[in-house]
């Protein structure tokens, strides 16, 4: 097997050919998962990736989550999204967000959209089960809100807490609203929403030194993550805070080109999913 030549499927279009070292570090990366469809000389036909014998468990593990160094029985996150129904979806959310009264709408498409396409290991066939009407008021405050700098830059800094407070309330929503294979996962957000409410604030002042922001965010990711209970395993966040500072940047400037904007959303997006992960949680507390 070390000397194959590999091809995948991806989008409806076959990627290839690389070499089995190359191949292997699409594994690693994530790129390829154990329901791509792969394919080398010498079989029958294409397989998922996770149905030929020795490639997904015999694989490297990412890199990103053997700087954990917890040994632990998990794998990192994955997604798949089509380029342009992506970008669709963002619009979408910007325009209900502008509209404000659409925003619940707007927002429980997008999740149900995006979480089948989001590849967990050992939970497969991952939906939203959340409904529109569930919280309808807590968008519709978000948009709201979003509106507090036309009136007074004051008035803007005082909405902080309530749109952490609101923000807060989502993350909840969302947690508890998700299914594996049409079964219900048992998950809960436990943080306190004055925790999530200093996070904010501490997101805030952090802006002012530029480039701290980038850590503060990357410890809150952590905060939220060791915040989710339920289940046998926990979630982690392995990201950096200069990992995520030098793509944010990047990110930016290529913006700027506006062409680059839908690859450069998608990098962005599947690179920080890719960043969470999941450990057992006698592993995790090792760690």
């Amino acid at each position: 097997m070390a000397n194959r030549i590999w091809f995948y499927a991806s989008e409806g279009q076959q990627k290839g050919p690389f070499p089995e070292t190359q191949f292997r570090d699409l594994i690693a990366q994530g790129t390829v998962i154990a329901d791509t469809l792969v394919w080398a000389e010498g079989m029958a036909g294409w397989q998922k990736a996770g149905e030929v014998p020795g490639l997904i468990s015999g694989g490297p593990a990412p890199q990103s989550l053997l700087s954990d160094g917890s040994g632990y029985s998990g794998g990192p996150l994955s997604v798949d999204l089509p380029l342009w129904s992506f970008l669709g979806w963002c619009i979408l959310l910007v325009i209900g967000n502008l509209l404000v009264i659409p925003a619940p709408w707007t927002a429980t498409g997008y999740y149900r959209w995006l979480f089948p396409r989001i590849h967990v290991p050992q939970r497969p066939n991952i939906t939203f089960t959340g409904q529109a009407g569930d919280i309808w008021y807590v968008f519709v405050g978000m948009g709201l809100t979003g509106y507090a700098g036309f009136i007074d830059d004051i008035f803007q800094l005082a909405t902080i807490p309530l749109q952490a407070a609101l923000s807060w309330m989502i993350v909840r929503w969302v947690i508890a609203n998700l299914s594996s294979n049409g079964q219900p996962i048992p998950m809960a957000f436990n943080g306190s929403v004055w925790a999530f409410i200093s996070w904010q604030l501490l997101m805030f002042v952090s802006m002012f030194t530029i480039i701290g922001w980038a850590w503060v965010m990357a410890a809150w990711m952590r905060w939220i993550c060791r915040n989710i209970g339920g289940t046998r395993r926990e979630m982690i966040f392995v990201g950096t805070g200069l990992q995520l500072l030098w793509r944010t940047v990047a990110f930016g400037l290529g913006c700027l080109l506006i062409i680059p904007i839908p690859w450069l959303l998608r990098w962005y997006f599947a690179w920080t999913t890719s960043q969470f992960g999941l450990v057992e949680r006698s592993a995790a507390g090792r760690a």
